[in-house]
């Protein structure tokens, strides 16, 4: 009986992850919009992202998340954690709320699931927005424009997500080949 529920437990648990991940945003790409904006044109930047991320982190294993390039580097699930961190600024921005440096203690799929929620609610936020300029990155009293959004946590969470993606790669569990990242789609 034992071994007949073990079995099933093994078998269980990774359709349960995989129809947790199918009600995620970024599985495929969102439709492109009519019209170039600076609101469009960013998110589709942050659309590209999640569907990158959503990828690089989708059927991670524990060997996965506790692979690190040498001892210097972070661990993958350490470089998940930082991506978190930079979708809160992204969205933060989208917000008008300032930036905070309290942490939160996530495990991996809470981890991967706010991230993605986060980049999918500040793209809609630009999608809809003429006006950009507004959105600002404040830390403390300091504020800083949109621009450095674009150069600083969009582009650094998009390097970070091929950190990832070599990391798992290196790990023995590279990413899909049925992901296609030009069109942002999957073949089924």
């Amino acid at each position: 009986m034992f071994r007949f529920s073990a079995i099933l437990t093994i078998m269980i648990i990774p359709m349960l992850m995989n129809a947790q991940s199918d009600k995620l945003p970024y599985h495929q790409i969102p439709e492109y919009s009519e019209t170039y904006t600076a609101g469009t044109v960013t998110a589709r930047m942050i659309d590209g992202l999640g569907f990158r991320f959503y990828w690089a982190t989708n059927g991670l294993t524990e060997k996965d998340l506790e692979y690190r390039p040498n001892s210097e580097g972070r661990s993958t699930e350490e470089t998940i954690q930082h991506i978190y961190s930079l979708s809160k600024v992204i969205i933060n921005s989208t917000l008008n709320a300032p930036n905070s440096r309290t942490s939160e203690t996530l495990d991996y799929q809470q981890l991967r699931e706010k991230t993605l929620i986060n980049l999918k609610t500040a793209a809609d936020t630009l999608r809809g927005s003429e006006d950009i300029s507004n959105y600002k990155i404040i830390f403390g009293e300091q504020e800083f424009p949109f621009w450095n959004q674009i150069n600083g946590p969009i582009s650094d969470a998009i390097w970070h997500c091929g950190q990832i993606a070599i990391n798992r790669r290196s790990s023995g569990n590279p990413i899909s080949s049925r992901v296609n990242h030009f069109s942002g789609t999957v073949k089924e």
